[in-house]
């Protein structure tokens, strides 16, 4: 059983070749979000994967409320089993819009955010980790066009992508739907850089 230690927080993988191991963009989100998050938030991991970064929150925050979802029932099963409270589920489906406990003060996503092409698609449900769609932004895009009705009034998400995803573009989109855009960390990695971007509802 490999785990993983990180900011107080002890995580285990799993069967690591059906779940997405944390990385450096994993690390940098929970970083992020530590600096984001305050007591008394309610807080919702799309994409959670193993549940990492939430189990970060959750062993550095008291008195705040957790939810993930993960699409990937190897990885919900894991996240499960690292104490996170887990809806295997699509992006939001299965969390119903409008009611108060859906709304959230603080929603995070590390989407699969590589450009891939029909030959380069990874087999397996390890895919939904990697597979942005030719653009890098497909499934980050499906996301912003569905987050605001899940955030309450001033609430705030946080986006992990790459350079090689197109920062400006996703800037771009967020601010027109209505989010204050910020760049609230950043990571030079190999060949790209780690990003991540803020947007907050006034």
């Amino acid at each position: 059983m490999v785990e993983i230690e990180y900011n107080n927080a002890r995580v285990k993988l799993g069967e690591t070749d059906l779940v997405y191991e944390p990385a450096e963009d994993s690390f940098l989100l929970a970083d992020a979000a530590l600096e984001e998050a305050e007591p008394g938030m309610r807080v919702l991991e799309v994409g959670a994967g193993s549940g990492f970064v939430s189990a970060v929150l959750r062993a550095n925050l008291e008195n705040v409320r957790i939810i993930a979802t993960e699409i990937n029932p190897h990885a919900a099963r894991c996240a499960k089993e690292n104490g996170v409270e887990v809806i295997r589920t699509d992006l939001f489906r299965g969390i119903e819009p409008q009611s108060p406990e859906t709304r959230f003060d603080l929603i995070l996503f590390n989407p699969p955010y590589l450009p891939t092409s029909e030959m380069e698609k990874v087999p397996g449900w390890l895919n939904y980790a990697f597979d942005g769609g030719t653009s890098g932004r497909e499934t980050l895009d499906r996301f912003l066009d569905k987050v605001r009705v899940y955030l309450r009034p001033g609430g705030k998400i946080l986006v992990l992508i790459s350079s090689i995803t197109g920062v400006e573009a996703v800037q771009e989109k967020m601010e027109g739907l209505g989010f204050a855009v910020d760049i609230v960390g950043r990571k030079k990695v190999s060949f790209e850089e780690l990003v991540v971007v803020r947007g907050r509802l006034s």
